[in-house]
């Protein structure tokens, strides 16, 4: 047998064993996973500033997401400046509604929790009240959005 020929062979048998330690640890399953339900409240780990924003954002998102009666991921491609999805589905004004009452909804939940200085959460229902949803979604909000 030819050095080149007996290379191949051991690339093919590595690539066959490759496919079946996978397919042993499940990877017929991966992907094939249920969204979850956006009117369930669930818990989101973590501490400090920055999990709380993160935990409020997607709060939010599941609380518009639940109005709409649709799942956060179809909610958040909706947003994608390229979806057709939001034209065929909801009008812009339907979408901004559910956004600001989510996001208006999850920051009353995370004051409640004690996760915001008493002094952060007022200034951020003000800026779900006014700045555009655009800005929102980008995150370019300046101190002087929430300072109105």
């Amino acid at each position: 047998m030819s050095r080149p020929l007996a290379t191949l062979l051991v690339l093919l048998a590595a690539a066959a064993l490759l496919v079946a330690v996978e397919l042993g640890q499940g990877a017929l399953g991966y992907g094939s996973g249920e969204l979850a339900n956006p009117c369930v409240e669930r818990t989101f780990s973590g501490g400090g500033f920055d999990a709380a924003v993160q935990r409020i954002v997607l709060d939010g998102l599941d609380g518009a997401a639940c109005r709409l009666g649709t799942s956060r991921e179809q909610l958040v491609l909706s947003l994608g400046s390229g979806a057709g999805y939001r034209a065929s589905r909801w009008s812009r004004q339907q979408i901004d509604t559910a956004l600001r009452a989510g996001l208006l909804a999850a920051v009353d939940r995370s004051e409640a929790r004690g996760d915001l200085p008493p002094l952060v959460a007022p200034l951020l229902r003000r800026a779900v009240e006014t700045v555009p949803i655009d800005k929102l979604v980008r995150g370019a909000i300046s101190l002087r959005d929430l300072l109105g």
